[in-house]
């Protein structure tokens, strides 16, 4: 209920207010009041809006596949340094463009604008990714592979920085905007990759819920319970780095949602149980998406507010919240 209020309030709500019943009229199918109403709505509020709650649900159970895995409340999907892989690729793709354009700064890669920054991401992902899927074969414990994990994002953030320092200054301010996050600039095309991917990662999520209560308790009793850990573990890295490097890809690197959304939905359920977890955090990781994306475009801004800067005002006090908890128990 609370995602659908959010769902509509988010289509509804930006510099230019449309009413509750033209957007509702418009999602239905209807003919609104307002003439205007269908092209805002569908060319850009809903496809914003979308991709926000699949950018939410998508963050938030692979936070939380994280949390169980590592045993660490404060583990989160860029862990693994999927998106400072992704950011590195980006880097790369804009350090190698010919081009200046605003649109076209990855224009040496995957035929340049959004198409270029979204394969960039991809690939640079998929490279971390690649390397993290490897390591997991030889180490044996999550607290080492997560080590491993915060490692290679260092280098790719450090290779990011070097680049930023040798680019031009207006691509390399252009970087900086894509790093700030957006679930702005998606099309029809766009939602029509990353739903399917979602949809393949929070499968992966559910189908792997029995073996994720088990881990709850250590390794050695998931052992004990005849679950193949080394198999899970490599499971539930490829779920969440498939959920964090297409949200990456799309929207940038979009911070808290995937440490804050687990702790969220536990308070909400309250239960550890992954059966309902895993729904409760996309359901969670959607609605607080779409908050966001509501709070960056509120009438009388001056333009759209950075989706990190709103993602870290939420998400800042949870974490600080369950560091005090940890505390005092």
């Amino acid at each position: 209920m609370a995602a659908g209020l959010a769902l509509v309030a988010a289509v509804a709500v930006g510099p230019v207010v449309v009413s509750p019943l033209d957007t509702v009229a418009v999602l239905l199918g209807l003919t609104p009041a307002d003439p205007a109403a269908p092209v805002l709505i569908g060319a850009v509020r809903v496809p914003r809006a979308l991709t926000a709650a699949l950018a939410g649900a998508a963050l938030g159970v692979a936070g939380l596949q994280l949390q169980t895995l590592f045993r660490n409340p404060l583990a989160e999907p860029y862990v693994l340094g999927v998106s400072a892989g992704a950011s590195l690729g980006v880097a790369l793709a804009v350090a190698g463009s010919a081009g200046g354009a605003v649109g076209a700064f990855t224009a040496g890669l995957a035929g340049g604008g959004r198409a270029g920054t979204v394969a960039a991401a991809a690939l640079g992902a998929a490279a971390v990714l690649g390397v993290v899927l490897a390591l997991s074969r030889v180490v044996r414990t999550g607290t080492v592979l997560l080590i491993v994990g915060v490692m290679l994002g260092s280098l790719a953030t450090a290779g990011v920085s070097l680049l930023l320092t040798v680019i031009d200054p207006l691509r390399a301010q252009q970087f900086v905007v894509w790093g700030l996050g957006s679930f702005s600039g998606t099309t029809a095309g766009d939602l029509a990759v990353l739903a399917p991917v979602v949809a393949v990662g929070l499968g992966v999520a559910l189908a792997a819920v029995k073996p994720l209560d088990a881990l709850l308790l250590g390794d050695d009793y998931a052992r004990t319970m005849g679950v193949r850990v080394d198999r899970v573990r490599l499971l539930v890295l490829v779920s969440a780095a498939l959920l964090a490097g297409a949200v990456t890809a799309y929207c940038g690197p979009v911070a808290f949602l995937g440490m804050a959304v687990p702790h969220l939905a536990r308070r909400a359920v309250g239960t550890s149980g992954h059966r309902t977890l895993v729904p409760a955090a996309a359901v969670t990781g959607a609605a607080l998406a779409l908050l966001c994306a509501l709070a960056a475009h509120l009438p009388g801004l001056p333009g759209p507010i950075p989706v990190n800067i709103i993602t870290s005002v939420v998400g800042a006090p949870v974490v600080i919240a369950v560091l005090v908890r940890s505390r005092t128990t």
